[in-house]
């Protein structure tokens, strides 16, 4: 005789134990762990070449400009701040004017693209506010997007106001960089340029290795950052050259960056 309850139980579905479930868990999570970092990894690269990609059209604006302006840079001075536009959000502010960011001069060849001044791992860790004035009687605040600002120019000055032909190679001459900061730098000291003024063991980027403004290094050399360290990521920044290539700079002292890719010219070469 065919025992029915020991037959019923040979067609009982045996779910998991807590042990099996446990160990499933262990083997997603230890996956996971192995899975995040490179992912992180495949993010940056896309930022990094959005960024690049970003830079070239900046480059395509510029190169237009220089054709319509007879190969000369415009003097972007005292452009020296963020924003775009006016307190009302689509009036471009008047290129040269104190609060302008130095893109202003490109706006009629981006066609209101102002997010190719931007990098996608650009961080704004400061919370910069910016303040409109109205008549001196009333102001507006509002946080700009430095994400649409995050480029900052080669202003040494003999960078501005020059015609490309005295330029001893367009190829090797730094227009713009993949900075902490968006607003123009003054690159003809070291405190916020790559050079190191072609004093071998020298530091470049003193501004930044020090308080209070070392909380931006890490903004600088940002892409394929492997340390942790507060003055060091063994990272890379982009550049624009001015014959309108972009490519990338290791994290450096400035002992191999030479002052002639910020002045042009060829007396400085080492």
């Amino acid at each position: 005789m065919v025992d029915c309850r020991r037959e019923a139980a040979k067609h009982v579905k045996r779910g998991f134990t807590l042990m099996e479930l446990l160990v499933v868990i262990a083997i997603i999570a230890l996956l996971l762990a192995l899975w995040m970092p490179a992912m992180r990894k495949i993010k940056e690269i896309a930022r990094e070449t959005a960024c690049r990609s970003n830079l070239k059209n900046v480059g395509l604006a510029v190169l237009m400009y220089l054709d319509d302006f007879e190969r000369k840079i415009p003097n972007t001075y005292p452009s020296t701040g963020y924003l775009w536009f006016e307190s009302d959000g689509h009036t471009y502010l008047t290129p040269g004017s104190r609060w302008a960011y130095w893109g202003t001069f490109y706006k009629d060849y981006i066609r209101g693209q102002t997010k190719i001044f931007g990098c996608p791992s650009f961080r704004n860790d400061s919370g910069t506010r910016f303040v409109y004035p109205d008549g001196g009687t009333k102001q507006y605040e509002r946080r700009f997007p430095l994400q649409h600002a995050a480029f900052s120019l080669n202003d040494h000055e003999r960078a501005k106001d020059r015609n490309t032909e005295t330029i001893y190679r367009l190829s090797e001459f730094i227009y713009c960089i993949d900075h902490a900061h968006g607003a123009p730098t003054h690159t003809g000291f070291t405190i916020d340029s790559l050079h190191n003024d072609n004093t071998p063991g020298a530091m470049n980027l003193t501004r930044y290795r020090k308080a209070p403004d070392n909380r931006f290094y890490r903004q600088i050399f940002r892409h394929n950052v492997r340390y942790p360290d507060p003055d060091r990521t063994g990272g890379r920044t982009n550049v624009l050259w001015l014959d309108g290539h972009v490519n990338p700079i290791e994290e450096t002292t400035g002992d191999d960056v030479p002052l002639s890719w910020y002045t042009g010219d060829k007396k400085d070469r080492r």
